[in-house]
Protein backbone atom coordinates (compact mmCIF):
# COMPACT_ATOMS: atom_id res chain seq x y z
CA UNK A 1 0.00 0.00 0.00
CA UNK A 2 1.14 3.53 -1.01
CA UNK A 3 1.92 5.55 1.96
CA UNK A 4 2.71 9.50 2.96
CA UNK A 5 6.07 8.81 3.01
CA UNK A 6 6.89 7.04 0.16
CA UNK A 7 4.46 9.75 -1.94
CA UNK A 8 6.81 12.33 -0.16
CA UNK A 9 9.91 11.13 -1.59
CA UNK A 10 8.02 10.07 -5.16
CA UNK A 11 10.50 12.61 -7.39
CA UNK A 12 9.09 15.52 -10.17
CA UNK A 13 8.62 14.37 -13.42
CA UNK A 14 11.73 15.29 -14.27
CA UNK A 15 12.79 11.32 -12.82
CA UNK A 16 10.15 9.54 -14.26
CA UNK A 17 10.73 6.45 -16.45
CA UNK A 18 10.91 5.73 -19.86
CA UNK A 19 7.73 5.50 -21.61
CA UNK A 20 5.95 7.79 -18.73
CA UNK A 21 3.80 10.51 -19.68
CA UNK A 22 5.73 13.53 -20.81
CA UNK A 23 4.98 16.31 -18.07
CA UNK A 24 5.64 19.40 -20.37
CA UNK A 25 6.51 22.94 -18.16
CA UNK A 26 3.67 24.65 -16.81
CA UNK A 27 2.52 27.89 -17.51
CA UNK A 28 2.06 30.75 -15.15
CA UNK A 29 0.36 29.74 -11.81
CA UNK A 30 -3.91 30.16 -12.30
CA UNK A 31 -3.80 30.72 -15.96
CA UNK A 32 -6.45 28.80 -18.31
CA UNK A 33 -3.42 27.24 -19.94
CA UNK A 34 -1.66 25.74 -16.61
CA UNK A 35 -5.32 24.21 -15.56
CA UNK A 36 -5.61 22.84 -18.96
CA UNK A 37 -1.94 21.55 -18.64
CA UNK A 38 -2.59 19.92 -15.37
CA UNK A 39 -5.87 18.88 -16.49
CA UNK A 40 -4.04 16.84 -19.31
CA UNK A 41 -1.16 15.52 -17.24
CA UNK A 42 -3.81 14.13 -14.66
CA UNK A 43 -5.54 12.66 -17.68
CA UNK A 44 -2.63 10.70 -18.95
CA UNK A 45 -1.79 9.56 -15.26
CA UNK A 46 -4.97 7.90 -15.21
CA UNK A 47 -5.24 6.05 -18.58
CA UNK A 48 -1.47 4.90 -17.65
CA UNK A 49 -2.72 3.07 -14.23
CA UNK A 50 -5.27 1.90 -16.01
CA UNK A 51 -2.85 0.23 -18.86
CA UNK A 52 -0.85 -1.27 -15.50
CA UNK A 53 1.79 1.59 -14.97
CA UNK A 54 1.62 1.17 -11.38
CA UNK A 55 5.15 1.89 -10.37
CA UNK A 56 5.15 5.57 -11.65
CA UNK A 57 2.17 7.00 -12.56
CA UNK A 58 -0.11 5.58 -9.03
CA UNK A 59 2.72 7.43 -6.85
CA UNK A 60 3.35 10.53 -9.35
CA UNK A 61 -1.19 10.70 -9.35
CA UNK A 62 -1.09 10.22 -5.28
CA UNK A 63 1.62 13.20 -4.50
CA UNK A 64 -0.59 15.18 -6.54
CA UNK A 65 -4.04 14.35 -4.94
CA UNK A 66 -3.00 13.41 -1.20
CA UNK A 67 -2.87 16.26 0.35
CA UNK A 68 -6.71 17.56 -1.59
CA UNK A 69 -7.77 14.17 -0.29
CA UNK A 70 -6.73 14.46 2.98
CA UNK A 71 -8.76 17.76 3.44
CA UNK A 72 -11.72 16.26 1.67
CA UNK A 73 -11.36 13.72 4.74
CA UNK A 74 -10.63 16.05 7.35
CA UNK A 75 -13.64 18.18 5.79
CA UNK A 76 -15.87 15.28 5.59
CA UNK A 77 -15.40 12.76 8.48
CA UNK A 78 -13.29 15.13 10.82
CA UNK A 79 -10.64 12.96 12.01
CA UNK A 80 -7.09 12.63 10.87
CA UNK A 81 -7.15 9.06 11.06
CA UNK A 82 -10.38 8.82 8.89
CA UNK A 83 -8.77 11.20 6.24
CA UNK A 84 -6.13 9.35 6.12
CA UNK A 85 -8.20 6.03 5.79
CA UNK A 86 -9.86 8.12 2.88
CA UNK A 87 -6.25 8.98 0.67
CA UNK A 88 -5.82 5.26 1.23
CA UNK A 89 -8.69 3.68 0.12
CA UNK A 90 -9.01 6.34 -2.48
CA UNK A 91 -5.71 5.27 -4.59
CA UNK A 92 -6.21 1.82 -3.82
CA UNK A 93 -10.05 1.95 -5.54
CA UNK A 94 -8.35 4.06 -8.18
CA UNK A 95 -5.39 1.18 -8.95
CA UNK A 96 -8.39 -1.16 -9.11
CA UNK A 97 -10.57 0.88 -11.58
CA UNK A 98 -8.75 3.58 -12.81
CA UNK A 99 -9.61 1.13 -16.59
CA UNK A 100 -12.76 2.55 -16.41
CA UNK A 101 -11.49 6.36 -17.29
CA UNK A 102 -12.80 7.80 -20.14
CA UNK A 103 -11.75 11.44 -20.68
CA UNK A 104 -14.65 11.79 -23.40
CA UNK A 105 -16.92 11.84 -20.56
CA UNK A 106 -15.43 13.84 -18.13
CA UNK A 107 -11.86 15.19 -15.75
CA UNK A 108 -9.55 12.99 -13.90
CA UNK A 109 -10.45 15.13 -10.96
CA UNK A 110 -14.47 14.54 -11.23
CA UNK A 111 -13.18 10.78 -11.77
CA UNK A 112 -10.86 11.01 -8.51
CA UNK A 113 -13.19 12.54 -6.53
CA UNK A 114 -16.03 10.74 -7.27
CA UNK A 115 -14.25 7.16 -6.08
CA UNK A 116 -13.64 9.57 -2.91
CA UNK A 117 -17.31 10.66 -2.66
CA UNK A 118 -18.54 7.38 -2.73
CA UNK A 119 -15.54 5.81 0.13
CA UNK A 120 -16.68 9.21 2.03
CA UNK A 121 -20.31 8.21 2.16
CA UNK A 122 -19.55 4.73 3.45
CA UNK A 123 -17.08 5.38 5.79
CA UNK A 124 -19.70 8.76 7.40
CA UNK A 125 -22.31 5.95 7.59
CA UNK A 126 -19.99 3.76 10.02
CA UNK A 127 -21.41 4.49 13.24
CA UNK A 128 -17.72 4.82 14.56
CA UNK A 129 -17.00 7.45 11.87
CA UNK A 130 -18.91 10.21 12.96
CA UNK A 131 -17.17 12.51 15.49
CA UNK A 132 -18.82 15.84 14.54
CA UNK A 133 -22.33 14.13 14.59
CA UNK A 134 -23.25 16.14 16.54
CA UNK A 135 -22.20 19.33 13.94
CA UNK A 136 -25.19 17.87 11.64
CA UNK A 137 -28.19 18.12 12.03
CA UNK A 138 -30.09 14.32 12.79
CA UNK A 139 -32.43 14.22 10.00
CA UNK A 140 -29.57 15.49 7.22
CA UNK A 141 -28.94 12.84 4.70
CA UNK A 142 -25.68 11.89 4.33
CA UNK A 143 -24.94 12.31 1.01
CA UNK A 144 -26.67 15.69 0.92
CA UNK A 145 -24.16 16.89 4.00
CA UNK A 146 -21.51 15.16 1.65
CA UNK A 147 -22.42 17.58 -1.17
CA UNK A 148 -21.78 20.17 0.52
CA UNK A 149 -18.90 20.08 2.01
CA UNK A 150 -17.44 19.03 -1.56
CA UNK A 151 -18.98 22.12 -2.95
CA UNK A 152 -17.37 24.35 -0.08
CA UNK A 153 -14.23 22.31 -0.49
CA UNK A 154 -14.05 22.51 -4.53
CA UNK A 155 -14.72 26.50 -4.21
CA UNK A 156 -11.69 26.94 -1.63
CA UNK A 157 -9.83 24.75 -3.94
CA UNK A 158 -10.82 26.78 -7.38
CA UNK A 159 -9.78 29.70 -5.66
CA UNK A 160 -6.26 28.80 -4.18
CA UNK A 161 -5.80 27.38 -8.03
CA UNK A 162 -5.50 30.96 -8.85
CA UNK A 163 -2.84 33.66 -8.61
CA UNK A 164 -2.47 35.39 -5.99
CA UNK A 165 -3.95 38.58 -7.94
CA UNK A 166 -6.67 37.06 -9.37
CA UNK A 167 -7.58 35.34 -6.19
CA UNK A 168 -7.22 38.87 -4.59
CA UNK A 169 -10.10 40.51 -6.98
CA UNK A 170 -12.43 37.99 -6.17
CA UNK A 171 -11.91 37.78 -2.85
CA UNK A 172 -12.54 41.63 -2.05
CA UNK A 173 -15.54 41.29 -4.69
CA UNK A 174 -17.63 38.31 -3.37
CA UNK A 175 -16.27 38.03 0.21
CA UNK A 176 -15.59 41.40 0.71
CA UNK A 177 -18.67 42.68 -0.92
CA UNK A 178 -16.48 45.71 -2.21
CA UNK A 179 -17.08 47.43 -6.10
CA UNK A 180 -14.26 47.22 -8.40
CA UNK A 181 -13.86 51.32 -7.87
CA UNK A 182 -13.03 50.27 -4.04
CA UNK A 183 -10.96 47.63 -5.32
CA UNK A 184 -8.45 49.39 -7.23
CA UNK A 185 -8.29 52.21 -4.35
CA UNK A 186 -7.46 49.42 -1.74
CA UNK A 187 -4.90 47.78 -4.40
CA UNK A 188 -3.58 50.81 -5.42
CA UNK A 189 -4.50 49.73 -9.17
CA UNK A 190 -6.16 51.46 -11.63
CA UNK A 191 -9.64 50.64 -12.38
CA UNK A 192 -8.89 49.01 -15.88
CA UNK A 193 -6.37 46.85 -14.25
CA UNK A 194 -9.19 45.28 -11.79
CA UNK A 195 -11.26 44.63 -14.24
CA UNK A 196 -8.88 42.73 -16.94
CA UNK A 197 -8.11 40.79 -13.53
CA UNK A 198 -11.70 40.12 -12.64
CA UNK A 199 -12.13 39.18 -16.11
CA UNK A 200 -9.78 36.47 -16.48
CA UNK A 201 -9.75 35.43 -13.05
CA UNK A 202 -13.56 34.46 -13.73
CA UNK A 203 -12.76 32.80 -16.61
CA UNK A 204 -9.50 30.23 -14.25
CA UNK A 205 -12.18 30.10 -11.73
CA UNK A 206 -15.08 28.56 -14.16
CA UNK A 207 -12.41 26.18 -15.71
CA UNK A 208 -11.36 25.36 -11.85
CA UNK A 209 -14.88 24.40 -10.82
CA UNK A 210 -15.44 22.53 -14.27
CA UNK A 211 -12.74 20.54 -13.56
CA UNK A 212 -14.16 19.58 -10.47
CA UNK A 213 -17.61 18.65 -11.36
CA UNK A 214 -19.43 22.08 -10.79
CA UNK A 215 -20.30 25.11 -12.89
CA UNK A 216 -18.17 27.41 -12.18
Amino acid sequence: MLNRRKAGRTSGSGNAPAGAPAVAERPPPGSVANLAAATAEDEQLLVAIGRGDREWALPELYKRYERRLYGLGLRLLGDPGLAEELVQETVLRLWRTAARFDPARGTATSFIFAVARRLAVDLWRRPSSRPYQAEVEQSSDPDEVIDRLLVQLAVREALDALSEAHRQVLELSYQGDMTQVEIAARLGISLGTVKSRTYHALRSFRRAMTERGLDG
